[in-house]
């Protein structure tokens, strides 16, 4: 393939995917071990034909005035959109894109750590035993059973379907909310469509799927946290502003819920600080997507797109909503 256009990629991705962006363009890449700063980011849009951004890259007008009007296409490294103005780029005629399907099964096996991990305490006692002080008794660690439970699925598109799928080997039952009932998602995993009200109160793990936008912001906060059963465990790959994070930190700390598994936060990296001194909650940076063959074909995936929006061609993974 020829090379076709000149392409700005706001972060160093996985060396085949570097590789693969090499046939099909030039390009400058910030190879730094950090987001690209504001002023970075705006220089480093000028004049491309593409840029390949991450979700910590805020575009929005600004970013499309630095780009210009030769600029094609904004191709984002993940799934979720949220820090890209789409209509503003739909008005300008620019195409987005994002990575959907490849990441399905990484984010839901994620999630599932998250809750055996909140479930079974696992890194609590993981900190136990680094510290030396483990000492077996009958009453030791007792932590939750999650087999035969119920499990509630907050959002029915493609990673929560997934992710309720595989609770099928634990005899769960399953509950899901969403904007409307979906015959796809029941016939799949046998669940159950309920309000959200509803399967807060009745679930014993409830885990959110559900993307970032102005009717998700905050989606559970103290009032939905407090329809929760003191037992339940609350576990959230989605996007850090679906959660109330202030009143997720008081709900855990006062055992209104009795545990939380979180692999994103409000203002990432820095998590609320008084989720940090609660040994009733299990917190990662950020890993949903993050095993060697996902980040790797979602970074070809982006390449695909680049290369069809460089031929004049639309991508296949369009941004439509």
């Amino acid at each position: 393939m020829n090379r076709k256009g000149n392409v700005y990629v706001s972060r160093l991705l996985p060396h085949p995917v570097m590789e693969k962006l090499k046939e099909i363009c030039d390009f400058e890449v910030n190879a730094e071990p950090r987001p690209a700063t504001r002023e970075e980011l705006l220089r480093g849009v000028r004049g491309r034909d593409a840029v390949l951004c991450l979700l910590n890259d805020r575009i929005d007008a600004e970013v499309f005035d630095a780009a210009g009007p030769q600029c094609r296409l904004f191709a984002n490294y993940g799934v979720g959109y949220n820090n890209i103005d789409v209509p503003e780029a739909r008005k300008r005629g620019v195409w987005v894109t994002n990575t959907p399907d490849v990441l399905n099964d990484a984010t839901a096996d994620m999630a599932w750590a998250l809750l055996f991990a909140a479930a079974r305490r696992v890194a609590e006692g993981d900190r136990l035993m680094r510290s030396g002080t483990f000492s077996w008794q009958p009453e030791f660690m007792l932590g939750a059973d999650i087999t035969g439970r119920t499990l509630g699925v907050v959002g029915a598109g493609r990673i929560g379907r997934n992710f309720a799928l595989k609770s099928r080997g634990f005899g769960m039952k399953v509950l899901y909310s969403g904007r409307r009932p979906s015959p796809e998602f029941e016939a799949e995993t046998g669940g159950r469509f309920a309000a959200l009200d509803e399967l807060l109160r009745d679930s014993d793990f409830v885990s959110i799927h559900v993307p970032l936008t102005p009717e998700t912001h905050h989606l559970i906060g103290e009032r939905e946290l407090g329809l929760m059963k003191p037992s339940a465990i609350l576990i959230n790959t989605s996007r850090g502003p679906v959660v109330d994070e202030k009143a997720l930190a008081r709900a855990l700390e006062a055992r209104t819920i009795r545990g939380a598994g979180l692999d994103v936060f409000e203002n990432e990296p820095n998590p609320e600080p008084g989720l940090k001194a609660l040994d009733n909650v299990v917190m990662t940076p950020h890993i949903g997507s993050a095993t060697v063959e996902t980040r790797t074909n979602m970074g070809l995936v982006v390449v695909r797109n680049i290369a069809a929006a460089l031929e004049g061609r639309e991508p296949p993974n369009l941004v439509r909503g």
